[in-house]
This record gives C-alpha cells, sequence and structure tokens, in this order.
C-alpha cells in the first residue's frame, strides 16, 4: 500500500523562518569546496535535455534493481537500488552537508532513478541496449561505486559513507510523484535567490519546477563568481555558433542583456549583433549561470555570475541552509518542489 504525503503549496511561507547562511561541487572536506561531479545534465532526466513532456506509461512498484550500461565495457550491469541511491549521492552531494539534505538528496536520486526506468519501459533508447541508463555521468545522474567512493573520499571514507548510507536507509522507499508518475527530479547547485521555473530553461511548463524562495543561496560560497575574456578568447568561443556576429570597434556594444526572467536568468542577449539565449551564451563562454551581467574592464569582457547550475528544482545549498536551521527533508522536499507528493512505496522483499 502506498501512503500519500501530500506536497502543500502553502508550505513557502515555513520558508521566512530560514535565514541561516547555507552542489553539486563540493569536496567531503568543506561545504566551501566543490563537489565531485562537474557535469550539469546529470541533474536532470536526459528527457530534459529536448523535452520536458515526455511522461513514462503507466506507474510500476518501486524496483529492486536498475540496469546500468557500464560505457566502458559495453557491458550491462544489475546494480540494487539502494546501491545506486547511495553511489548518487556520494556523487552529486557533499557528504559535509547536514542529514536532512541528504535525505532530500536521496529521494532526489531514487525518484530519478525510477522515472528513468519507467521511461526506458515505455521508450527505450536503442544506445542504452536495454539498460535503465548509463554511468555517462555527462548524460544521466552521476553514480559511485563504493570503490569510487573510497577512492573520493580517501582518509574520511568511513565516516562520509556511513552517514550517506544511514540517510538513504532512513529515506529509501520514499519518491517524488505527480499524477501518479515519478516527476522530474531536478536540482541545482544553487540558484541565484530564487529558483528558475523549467519552462524558462527546457521551453516547456511542469507544474512541481516553479520559482520558489531560496535566498539562502545568495550567501552560498561562491554566489558570484566573475570570468574574464580578451576580445580575441570572446570572439573564438562564440565563432562556431555565431558565425556572422560582427563585431564593433567599441567593445561595450559586444554583449547586450535583454529581456530576463523573474529569477534573474538572461532570455535573451545580442552578441556581435546576433540574438541568442542566456543559456546558449553560457554554454559557449562555459559560465557558472545564465544569470549573469556584463562589463567591460581592462579591455577585457567581465561576466559576473550569480548562482551555480541551471537554478530549475532543488537548490543544493538552499536545502543544506533549510536543514541547518531545523527543517527534515520532508519540508525541503515540499519547497522545492510544489505540487508534487511525497509518496512511500513498498520495497520488494
Amino acid at each position: 500500500m502506498k501512503k500519500y504525503l501530500m506536497i502543500l503549496g502553502g508550505f513557502t511561507g515555513i520558508l521566512f523562518l530560514f535565514t541561516v547562511i547555507p552542489s553539486r561541487f563540493a569536496a567531503p572536506a568543506s561545504d566551501t569546496a566543490e563537489p565531485p561531479v562537474a557535469t550539469e545534465t546529470a541533474t536532470i532526466p536526459a528527457e530534459t535535455a529536448t523535452s520536458t513532456t515526455a511522461e513514462p506509461a503507466g506507474r510500476a512498484d518501486l524496483c529492486e534493481s536498475y540496469q546500468m550500461l557500464d560505457i566502458t565495457s559495453g557491458k550491462v550491469e544489475e546494480i540494487s537500488v539502494r546501491d545506486y541511491v547511495i553511489g548518487a549521492v556520494c556523487a552529486e552531494m557533499p557528504a559535509t552537508f547536514e542529514p536532512e539534505a541528504l535525505k532530500a538528496q536521496a529521494v532526489a536520486a531514487h525518484t530519478y532513478a525510477e522515472r528513468q526506468h519507467l521511461l526506458e519501459q515505455s521508450h527505450p533508447t536503442a544506445e542504452l541496449c536495454g539498460a535503465d541508463f548509463s554511468n555517462d555521468s555527462s548524460q544521466y545522474q552521476a553514480c559511485f561505486t563504493e570503490n569510487q567512493a573510497r577512492q573520493y573520499y580517501g582518509d574520511n571514507f568511513e565516516a562520509s559513507y556511513a552517514k550517506i548510507t544511514a540517510a538513504v536507509d532512513e529515506v529509501l522507499p520514499y519518491v517524488l510523484e505527480y499524477d501518479g508518475t515519478p516527476i522530474i527530479a531536478a536540482f541545482c547547485s544553487m540558484s541565484a535567490g530564487t529558483t528558475e521555473s523549467a519552462e524558462t530553461v527546457w521551453g516547456s511548463k511542469v507544474e512541481y519546477l516553479v520559482p520558489v524562495e531560496s535566498e539562502a543561496d545568495t550567501s552560498a560560497p561562491r554566489y558570484l563568481e566573475t570570468a574574464s575574456f580578451t576580445g580575441e578568447e570572446f570572439q573564438a568561443a562564440v565563432q562556431d555558433a555565431l558565425p556572422d556576429a560582427v563585431w564593433d570597434t567599441d567593445m561595450a556594444k559586444w554583449v547586450q542583456i535583454g529581456a530576463c526572467s523573474q529569477s534573474g536568468t538572461v532570455l535573451e542577449v545580442t552578441v556581435g549583433g546576433k540574438t541568442c539565449s542566456g543559456q546558449e551564451l553560457r554554454q559557449m563562454l562555459g559560465l557558472r549561470s545564465a544569470v549573469f551581467s556584463v562589463d567591460v574592464q581592462d579591455g577585457k569582457l567581465v561576466f559576473t555570475t550569480k548562482g551555480y547550475g541551471h537554478g530549475v528544482g532543488m537548490s543544493q545549498y538552499g536545502a543544506n541552509a533549510m536543514a541547518k536551521d531545523g527543517a527534515d527533508w520532508q519540508e525541503i522536499l515540499c519547497h522545492y518542489y510544489p505540487a508534487a507528493q511525497l509518496v512511500q512505496g513498498e520495497l520488494p522483499a
């Protein structure tokens, strides 16, 4: 039997209580470092690379294990749900984060895997050879094996792995659903102070991936970052995507920011007289986010970014800040995925 815990939209009022200063890219030794996996597409199901409209066919009971394609050997290997979720949390969130934040990450990781499994059952991806996902972290959620985690954590392995395992074991039966289907459990390192909508980033509206307050992100390590480019470096970076760009003698006219979303994401930017999205320019330049401003300093274009990642779904630093201020994992998920349901399913014996 499933037990449903309704996630109430009115919960956002609780967030006014969270005033403590608060990942995706942090080393286990410190909250100020950055985590192991440097790929953003790993934080969302592969479907969102092109569309957020695909839905799995039907709803199955929770899986006992997943099939994962090893891209190095080409073999499909079986991995237990528990081992997968533990490995995903190890790879996607610093072990130094609060236990309640780790639990929230575990539910998001489990939800991701369940949705991906169902999608592959109804719409198989030929390249996966029957697997639910691969261990290519540029395409799918990252996941460490125990040996990889041991190498990554080094002398801190025993304590770090035990902490994450305990968090996972407490929440393993839970997933997030919307209309009876596992949600797109997107997450990011930190927003620009308000999370972004899926519609802004991926072009399709998703009821539970909407902007919510995450003010603690503005106090997170490396919230503000700058990236500088000489004229030659900038032109080289955008040349392939914007081959017809024309460069004014005044560098200040090279980049003109147009419309922005309410969360701060640059929606439209003119580069050398050609228009593109802020997300596209972010990819060209390797910026930390599409929430940016630009200025000319000492003959260089200087971009100042806010936050890290696409900004959609759960902010990891925001989740950690909420946990530090007393929120439990259910409250964290309730805040960042409004309109979703937290479902306790029965794991296979």
